[in-house]
């Protein structure tokens, strides 16, 4: 009788698990939502640079997802890319992002239409972060982003977290993986020769590059420092001159020949320093001659002003704040003493770069040993603190590519770009575009303002 009763009960049995199987199939795994938490996203950032939620998915497809992440692999920075849905709760969503993640980085959110990003400050500095934002407001999401990469990844610190080469916990090596291994390892002499010279060759190509960029700003330099010695009007047989006045003039006019002979010789963007140190040389030579013909005391040694060296020598320190940083003294000329005095601002040096005309210190690495010459190692790194020149000069790499001598750069505490600091960072120091209070996204460009 049982036997009777389980034959007949088994075809009802198959039916109901054949409409389970059918559901679960249709279904599929749980999806995300647009409520998808930040835990979720935080454990998906962990394992590669880009997320897309599935309820954003409308705004880029995976195969960009996947090229954007294979690029930020590449350059082996800690950038971090969310594309989230119009309606995710924004409430302290940078803070708490970082915090769940638990990784010193560069962190960039697409929100519906809404950009923006937050960066701890060893990885990018502030205004670095403002102006990438400002840059690709108003794009398309498969546009903005791979802008935003691209000019992210040539001025952020860091390198990429652990976490990314880490293959799952606990999983079992299949034969075939090892195979594949042993394969790789073959064939990777030939592969590793081919990477080392691809790049070399970029390297030299973006050191040209830079090169070029400088050599527009030096010989502007150079041209101004000829005008000076134009206008002194000064003749070493004039009457009243001395021999003291004589070896003045000679030094000025040497600092300009050395000068000029430097930058036609330069091969690379650290062989600028040496043209800039000869034109504050020559600088200062002018300043003692011009206290000797007036009947001054002459005047003690002091870097240019900080400002725009073509000012000449400082006359004191001032304290300046620049927009988004701390306070700092920086030697300063007359005028740009007085006019800080008054509560005006400066005549700042500015330079092209990516973002438009910006001051040198805001203008990417390149101009690190433009000013190295000006200022000299020892006071350069409290000059340029929280700039972004400051952050890209204290980036271990910088060196390789424009030489060494800048002062202490590279002494600097806490967790660099990449490392796994949980929550211990400082919500102070993780900023970004708009700001608003406690990691919300802020407002100013497309937000329109309020909480996001």
């Amino acid at each position: 009788m049982k036997a009777v009763v389980l034959t007949r009960a088994l075809p009802r049995l198959l039916v109901a698990l054949a409409v389970a199987v059918l559901t679960v199939l249709s279904v599929g795994p749980p999806q995300a939502t647009a409520a998808t938490s930040v835990s979720a996203i935080a454990q998906a950032l962990r394992k590669g640079p880009v997320y897309v939620d599935p309820a954003a998915a409308g705004q880029l497809s995976s195969a960009d997802a996947d090229a954007l992440a294979r690029k930020i692999k590449d350059a082996d920075k800690p950038l971090f890319i969310a594309v989230l849905p119009t309606d995710y709760p924004t409430r302290n969503l940078f803070t708490d992002l970082r915090t769940a993640t638990g990784i010193t980085g560069l962190y960039a959110i697409r929100l519906g239409n809404r950009f923006d990003a937050r960066a701890d400050a060893s990885v990018l500095p502030r205004t670095a972060v403002n102006n990438l934002v400002t840059s690709v407001q108003g794009e398309d999401a498969k546009t903005q982003l791979t802008d935003f990469t691209d000019r992210a990844l040539t001025n952020m610190n860091g390198s990429a977290p652990s976490t990314w080469g880490v293959p799952g916990h606990g999983g079992v090596v299949s034969t075939t993986a090892l195979i594949t291994a042993a394969v790789l390892l073959v064939a990777g002499g030939a592969g590793v020769y081919a990477l080392v010279r691809r790049n070399r060759h970029r390297r030299e190509a973006q050191q040209r590059a830079a090169l070029e960029k400088l050599r527009t700003v030096v010989d502007e330099d150079i041209t101004a420092f000829g005008e000076e010695l134009d206008r002194l009007d000064f003749h070493p047989a004039e009457a009243g001159a001395d021999d003291a006045m004589r070896a003045d003039y000679e030094r000025a006019l040497d600092a300009y020949e050395q000068a000029k002979q430097s930058m036609a010789g330069a091969r690379k963007p650290e062989d600028v320093r040496a043209v800039t140190q000869a034109l504050e040389d020559g600088r200062f030579s002018l300043a003692q001659l011009a206290a000797r013909r007036e009947g001054r005391p002459l005047p003690e040694r002091r870097p240019p002003c900080f400002f725009d060296p073509r000012h000449g020598p400082s006359v004191a320190d001032a304290t300046w704040t620049p927009p988004g940083g701390a306070s700092r003294q920086v030697p300063v000329c007359a005028a740009d003493q007085v006019r800080l005095a008054e509560g005006h601002e400066p005549k700042i040096r500015e330079v092209d770069s990516e973002w438009g005309r910006r001051p040198y210190w805001d203008a990417g690495p390149a101009y690190g040993p433009w000013a190295g010459g000006y200022f000299g190692g020892g006071i350069l790194p409290g000059l340029l603190v929280g700039t972004l020149l400051g952050h890209a000069m204290a980036a271990p790499a910088y060196a390789a590519d424009y030489g060494t001598g800048y002062g202490d750069f590279g002494a600097q505490d806490g967790y660099g770009g990449g490392d796994l600091s949980g929550a211990d960072f400082n919500p102070g120091d993780f900023g970004g575009f708009g700001d608003g209070g406690g990691g919300d996204f802020g407002g100013g460009g497309d937000f329109g303002g309020g909480g996001f």
